[in-house]
């Protein structure tokens, strides 16, 4: 990913820089790089044997009334750079990349991940990812991070994202992360608000489609390459900046590392000290729905906390296969990635255009994902049972609407029937009811254990997806949660934000109860608050959801206002999303559903009519968005005094429609009268 082909100018920078002993590393902050970059064409010279590094002249020798500038390290990750070496080792994390040590330890040999589509391809072990971290940290330090300072890392999911973010943070450093598909203007609100000195980019063409408008904007000390050839890159833009790709990160970092090795008394002279769970791991920009982007600041005790707590949610086991295709920069996929690799699965890297073929190919046991993608799953089976002959389809849809039957007979007496009313049934009802429902699964059991063999194997085969699917991120359709659970694929909801970390409820895989998302994880309070008084509401009562325990954030970056008005002075986050939670029922349908949170939209978004009625518009949407002719729709006020909506239909499924109602005209073309007609009669319908 780095240019190792700048290097330094005057003989005294060269011997630095050549040198892989650590003195380098500790070089105080405010001593700038001064490189002078070869053509960008150049490598790095061979290193000789290590030597001590004389202190640059330009450094200012600290007086015996200072203490030296002292570097940080992952304490566990990183232990021989601490005094006493291996021996202060303990197997408690303190930061986040401190579980890599423990997953080489325990999975040494196990590939931890497959990147099939970047060139060269990846397959690594978790030691060879361990190994890989550790050389790209110990790189950035002799190219002089520093602790605290902020790199910025613009860059689309990887195995070498991962390497560099890992990288980053052992160090001691904050990185400061975003995709390519952000807009220049944006990249660069990020860089500068952040205070970042340093760049770290996806690849060549990234950088160049960069260089005009944002390189020649900033102050970076150094550039890095994680993919292509950097030979690529615009030579204008970096004329004056020193440019590293992957390789040269990581050769300097094993030097450095080897050097350590023989001379393991070098290690002590910078003082290294450890990385603390309040130290900032990371700043993730968000505007959320609020607007202006802030920087969310997570400390590594925000992001070992869902390290932590969340195998009760996605009991992985060594072996298990996940597919990643999210951006590696959303909390949702970062802190979930960090988790599952602490239980020895397999990660393999996808993209939207290859998700479905990689379903396929690799049979992953779980896919960690937003609704969009199991609404996607969704639409595409329907597409192919609508696709088939008119007998198949008909047999299909008729088994799937018996599953559907069957799946909420079992909800009454097993007790997952989600409601918000606190008032038990009596005893004789709920036993007449339970009754009922047991005789009614009874007699649809063996047409669903039918469709299961004629229909739902295929589908199974096509998706994987063997344990379950993990939906997060956003609000998940309740037709497709129910399509889902009726073809035998269990999808867990989850809920969460970039300020806390982000998970802080989700569905457990034996209690699986649609409509909420969930009961919150360990070490962390939700409560239900009224809207204009804040007072605490009973269970079942809607209200403003607010959130306190280890994920909440540490703040938002230069930020105070944000942050005082987002937690209150007790720890309070408000998330300004409406909720409630379940009530908890001793006996009835509803038993198990207790404490559970359901989430009803967002409180800005609530739409007050002149008549005083509060629409929420998620609920409206949500229905109208089950019509296969309805692609997106988005519910507004009108005056205030009326209802309208925003409608992008699904052409294919219009001009289908159209021509079973034979409502085209003479060049099978279709006016917009009657599209208009065709989707008032799905708004009606649903």
């Amino acid at each position: 990913m780095l240019l190792a082909s700048f290097v330094p100018s005057s003989s005294g920078q060269m011997a630095a820089l050549r040198s892989p002993l650590p003195l380098l590393l500790h070089r105080p902050a405010a001593l700038p790089l001064r490189l002078r970059p070869r053509p960008l064409a150049s490598s790095v010279r061979p290193r000789r044997a290590p030597r001590v590094v004389p202190r640059c002249a330009a450094s200012p020798r600290p007086s015996s009334l200072e203490s030296p500038p002292r570097g940080k390290c992952s304490p566990f990750l990183d232990s021989a750079l601490l005094p006493g070496g291996n021996e202060l080792a303990v197997h408690e994390w303190k930061a986040v990349p401190d579980i890599w040590r423990t997953a080489a330890e325990k999975y040494a040999d196990r590939v931890a991940l497959v990147d099939p589509y970047h060139d060269p391809p990846s397959e690594l072990t978790y030691k060879q990812l361990e190994q890989q971290i550790l050389d790209f940290s110990h790189g950035l330090r002799v190219i002089g991070v520093a602790p605290d300072e902020k790199v910025a890392l613009f860059a689309d999911n990887s195995c070498r994202w991962l390497v560099a973010d890992q990288g980053i943070m052992a160090t001691g450093a904050i990185n400061v992360v975003r995709g390519t598909r952000s807009s220049d203007e944006e990249l660069f609100q990020i860089y500068d608000h952040s205070e970042s000195t340093a760049l770290v980019v996806d690849s060549p063409q990234f950088f160049n489609r960069l260089a005009e408008s944002f390189i020649s904007r900033i102050n970076a000390r150094f550039i890095v390459v994680l993919w292509g050839d950097k030979s690529s890159l615009n030579s204008e833009a970096v004329k004056d900046i020193p440019v590293y790709d992957y390789n040269d990160i990581t050769k300097l970092g094993q030097e450095n590392r080897n050097a350590l090795h023989h001379f393991p008394e070098q290690g002590q002279l910078g003082a290294f000290e450890a990385i603390t769970p309040e130290d900032v791991a990371t700043l993730i920009y968000t505007s959320g729905t609020g607007g202006t982007p802030k920087g969310v600041m997570l400390t590594h005790q925000n992001l070992l906390h869902q390290i932590n707590n969340l195998w009760d949610v996605v009991p992985a086991v060594p072996g298990d296969r996940f597919l990643s295709m999210l951006p590696p920069w959303h909390a949702y996929e970062r802190s979930t990635e960090y988790f599952i690799f602490t239980h020895g699965i397999q990660q393999v890297y996808t993209t939207v255009k290859y998700l479905k073929a990689d379903l396929q190919q690799y049979q992953p046991h779980y896919i960690i994902s937003v609704p969009l993608v199991y609404e996607t799953l969704y639409s595409s089976i329907q597409r192919q049972i609508s696709s088939s002959s008119t007998a198949r389809k008909t047999v299909a849809l008729a088994l799937i609407k018996i599953s559907l039957l069957y799946m909420e007979a079992k909800k009454i007496y097993e007790g997952t029937v989600l409601s918000n009313n606190p008032v038990e049934p009596s005893s004789i009802s709920y036993m007449v009811n339970c009754l009922r429902a047991r005789i009614v699964a009874a007699l649809l059991w063996p047409l669903h254990n039918l469709a299961k063999m004629l229909v739902y194997k295929k589908i199974h085969s096509s998706i994987g997806i063997s344990k379950a699917g993990i939906s997060g991120g956003g609000s998940l359709p309740m037709h497709v949660d129910k399509f889902f659970e009726a073809i035998g694929i269990k999808v867990q909801n989850g809920y969460g934000l970039t300020e806390t970390s982000p998970v802080v409820a989700a569905r457990r895989p034996l209690c699986n109860v649609l409509g909420t998302v969930g009961n919150p994880i360990k070490h962390t309070e939700i409560k239900i608050v009224d809207i204009e008084t804040g007072e605490v509401l009973p269970d079942g009562s809607k209200g403003i959801v607010k959130i306190k325990g280890l994920p909440v954030m540490k703040g938002y970056y230069k930020n105070p206002s944000a942050t005082n008005k987002a937690v209150d002075q007790d720890g309070w986050f408000d998330t300004g999303d409406i909720g409630w939670i379940a009530p908890r029922c001793a006996t009835g349908p509803s038993r198990k559903c207790g404490g559970q949170l359901v989430l009803e939209g967002r409180a800005k978004d609530t739409i007050v009519l002149t008549t005083g009625e509060n629409v929420e518009p998620a609920e409206l949407e949500e229905a109208a968005s089950r019509s296969n002719l309805i692609d997106q729709i988005m519910v507004i006020g009108q005056d205030r005094r009326r209802l309208s909506a925003i409608i992008v239909p699904n052409n294919d499924e219009v001009l289908a429609a159209a021509k079973r109602k034979s409502s085209l005209d003479g060049n099978n073309g279709l006016a917009k009268d009657k599209v208009l007609n065709l989707v008032y009669d799905e708004l009606r319908t649903w």
